[in-house]
């Protein structure tokens, strides 16, 4: 886990193959299913993961890393999925479902949302026990709904993400909420690495207004020097994750590698105490309308 202050983590090596007996042992983690039950994600493995030690530095710094969060047989997964979802759905897809640098070039694909709408594979991924033992354990309930996303910054697109905290956008008071954000490409500096406030989940809303980053409606207007001082820099491995508070500070640069992405699957998880301020999500719907106005962007 990244350390307080200015300290860079190292630099990630290339990632290895993955040697046949790690593919074994993790097979073998898994249980065979029941009959006539289908040998997906949601059989649990076995022993099931506990997660109360992340507790505290969630609590404490409003983020909390995972290593190894899913096996690199469960990204590899979750990568063909996503593969076919991008090739067979987004072609088809209002354009509020998912977004591009630039619309012109299939490759600059950065946002995908609403997933779990239109693919039953998502729908069902959105209940991997993996994922909501995690997050109920971070959020000391039981969860009540979950909502998928996808992410790139493809290689040398000016594609930063905004300075925000999530809660601004989904409005939940009490904000009992986790976004848990998982690696599918080795993520460091140079492509664009999340970057986190500690602590900043317990000051309550900074100032937000309008940005012109499609897909971050809203960005902080008063972050200055002292953040970026003391904001800590995240590098995962493909399968690492960061889990963070709705209400925590966080931002990523673009991404400056001429050749590499910088995937993600991401699921926001809400507990069940939590409630929609009505009036305030209603405004930040109108002003996401807007953004979209200016981008063309239509929900046909």
């Amino acid at each position: 886990m990244a350390m307080h202050g200015q300290e860079t983590l190292r630099r990630l090596p290339p990632q290895p193959v993955i040697p046949p007996a790690i593919v074994a042992a993790d097979r073998a983690r898994r249980p065979l299913p029941r009959a006539g039950q289908p040998a997906t994600h949601l059989n649990p493995i076995l022993p099931m993961e506990n997660y109360s030690s992340s507790k505290p530095a969630f609590e404490r710094d409003g983020f909390v890393v995972i290593e190894d969060f899913l096996s690199p047989l469960e990204v590899g997964e979750l990568q063909s999925h996503l593969q076919s979802y991008i090739r067979d759905h987004v072609p088809k897809l209002p354009g509020t479902h998912a977004f591009y640098q630039d619309k012109t070039k299939p490759e600059t694909l950065k946002q995908m949302q609403f997933m779990e709408k239109v693919d039953p594979y998502f729908q069902e991924y959105t209940r991997h026990p993996k994922w909501r033992r995690l997050g109920e354990t971070l959020l000391g309930e039981p969860i009540m709904s979950v909502s998928p996303s996808w992410f790139n910054k493809p290689p040398l697109t000016d594609h930063p993400t905004p300075p925000h905290q999530d809660n601004y956008y989904a409005r939940y008071d009490p904000c009992s909420y986790v976004m848990i954000w998982v690696a599918l490409d080795p993520v460091d500096d140079e492509n664009g690495c999340l970057s986190y406030l500690p602590g900043s989940h317990r000051i309550g809303f900074r100032p937000h207004s309008m940005t012109k980053v499609l897909g971050f409606s809203q960005g902080i207007t008063d972050f200055g020097p002292a953040d970026f001082a003391r904001e800590v820099k995240i590098h995962l491995r493909p399968g690492g994750a960061v889990a963070h508070h709705g209400m925590a500070v966080h931002r990523a640069n673009p991404n400056i590698s001429p050749t590499r992405n910088r995937r993600a699957f991401a699921m926001g998880l809400m507990g069940v105490s939590c409630k929609v301020d009505e009036a305030a999500y209603a405004a930040h719907k109108r002003e996401v309308a807007l953004q979209h106005q200016k981008f063309a962007i239509t929900s046909a």
